[in-house]
């Protein structure tokens, strides 16, 4: 049996804004009736955070809950313990209409951590990144560059960007890139 690997296995790109590959991750992508008590039970149980409203994430270290859709939300759990977590899911939610799968080798999670992140980010997605209109806990599916992502802020200099596994590279390049041609000041007020 081969051991798992992340897409980048570990890579980091330095500089005032540093771009990093954050690892295995354990992720389960649950969709259901997002309004059922159970359903939200068994993530905030599994994850100890906070139910997100629409458009938003709540995520501390290696848990956290990624609204998807009106359907669906993200599970980030310790990579190690998904088969746990999905069977934990079949228990609680036995007789419901609901399917939950592991994409934690499908998809690839890289940070994007430094003082002019925001213009990293905005740069190569068509979201408006403003301060007054994006924040720490909001979180957005969209595109960078030429593939399908989704981020969220952590905190106010560190965003979290999900991307399939097989774009990974690409889409650590081109934040990379974005990173080195540095801040150009887009949301400096004055």
């Amino acid at each position: 049996m081969s051991n798992a690997v992340s897409a980048l296995q570990g890579k980091v790109a330095p500089g005032e804004v540093t771009i990093r590959e954050a690892g295995l991750r354990g992720m389960i992508t649950l969709r259901g009736d997002l309004s059922d008590k159970q359903i939200r039970r068994v993530c905030t149980d599994m994850t100890d955070q906070k139910f997100p409203e629409a458009g938003k994430a709540h995520c501390e270290g290696d848990k956290g809950i990624c609204w998807m859709s009106p359907d669906e939300v993200l599970l980030l759990v310790p990579y190690a313990e998904v088969n746990d977590h999905l069977t934990r899911i079949a228990v609680a939610l036995k007789g419901k209409h609901y399917l939950a799968e592991n994409v934690s080798d499908a998809r690839a999670l890289l940070y994007v951590e430094g003082e002019f992140a925001r213009e990293v980010m905005a740069k190569l997605a068509p979201v408006n990144l403003h301060p007054d209109t994006f924040g720490p806990g909001d979180f957005r599916r969209t595109r960078l560059g030429q593939v399908a992502a989704a981020f969220w802020m952590r905190d106010e200099d560190t965003f979290a960007v999900i991307c399939f596994r097989s774009v990974a590279g690409y889409a650590f390049d081109l934040l990379a890139a974005s990173a080195k041609a540095g801040a150009v000041g887009h949301f400096v007020e004055g």
